[in-house]
This record gives structure tokens, C-alpha cells and sequence, in this order.
């Protein structure tokens, strides 16, 4: 009996992990070989399968970092949450003298072929702005909303 037991539970749990296997598609050899080659000493690697794109989360020289590959293995962007003390002396300037009414609740650097680019969420009372800088020549606005009046 203890043993139909076991086999039963053993059979079981490897259907349960081959039905979870099979709903995520498996990563390319490219996209791996090419993140291995660019991010050689990252740890704690995650992986997310999307339509357009693989993602990589991982920890490198102390950061969380995130990389998006196509299915070739080139390599699209990579993205970094980021505090506002490590923006450039000329975005943080700007926040600060045209946003001081606000908070930041979200920003990051992404890097990609084309440069760096800065994405900084702010929100007041009011409003939720997120704005957008390419490289250190100040911000544009991305997206704004107006907050619904929550009583």
C-alpha cells in the first residue's frame, strides 16, 4: 500500500512540473549564448518569455538589472531602477526647479543603440506625469493623467 502510495504521489508531481514546463516556450540557444556573452558575471538569472521579446532579470556588481533580447539573441535594451541622485546634474536640476511640487514614484535608465534615456513618474496631488529625457538635454512629457478625486 505505502507504495502504490509513493508511486501514485511520485507520478503526480511529475505531471504537475511537466504540464508547468510546457506552458513557458523554452529560451533560444542564441539568447542565451548572447546574454552569457554580455553579462558574464550576472547572478540570480530569471527568465520571461514575451510575444516580442525575452527579458532577463538579473543581479550584476550589486544591481538589479533587466535586458530584452529579440529571438536572434540581439540584444534590444537593458534597464536599471535608479535613485534621483544618480540622474544627470542637468536632469536632476530640472526636476527640481520645474517639478518641485511633486514626487518621484518611479524612474529608470534604459540603454539602447540609439543612447540612454531617462523615464522619471511624478505625481502630486492632481496629476500623475511621466516624463521621458534622450540623454541630458532636459524632459519631455511622455504621458500625463489627471487623478480622480478620491473622497
Amino acid at each position: 500500500m505505502k507504495k502504490k502510495i509513493l508511486f501514485l504521489s511520485i507520478a503526480l508531481t511529475s505531471l504537475t512540473a511537466f504540464s508547468f514546463a510546457a506552458d513557458a516556450p523554452a529560451i533560444s540557444k542564441n539568447v542565451i549564448s548572447s546574454f552569457n556573452q554580455q553579462f558574464a558575471s550576472a547572478k540570480d538569472v530569471k527568465w520571461n518569455y514575451q510575444v516580442k521579446y525575452v527579458k532577463a532579470e538579473f543581479t550584476m556588481n550589486d544591481m538589479v538589472l533587466f535586458a530584452y533580447f529579440n529571438d536572434n539573441g540581439d540584444l534590444l535594451a537593458v534597464t536599471r531602477f535608479i535613485s534621483p541622485n544618480q540622474l544627470p546634474l542637468s536632469l536632476l536640476s530640472n526636476l527640481k526647479k520645474n517639478y518641485d511640487t511633486y514626487w518621484i514614484s518611479d524612474l529608470f535608465e534604459i540603454q539602447t543603440e540609439s543612447g540612454t534615456s531617462y523615464y522619471a513618474t511624478l505625481e502630486n496631488a492632481d496629476q500623475v506625469v511621466v516624463l521621458k529625457s534622450d540623454g541630458t538635454n532636459g524632459w519631455n512629457t511622455y504621458k500625463k493623467e489627471k487623478r480622480e478625486n478620491v473622497q
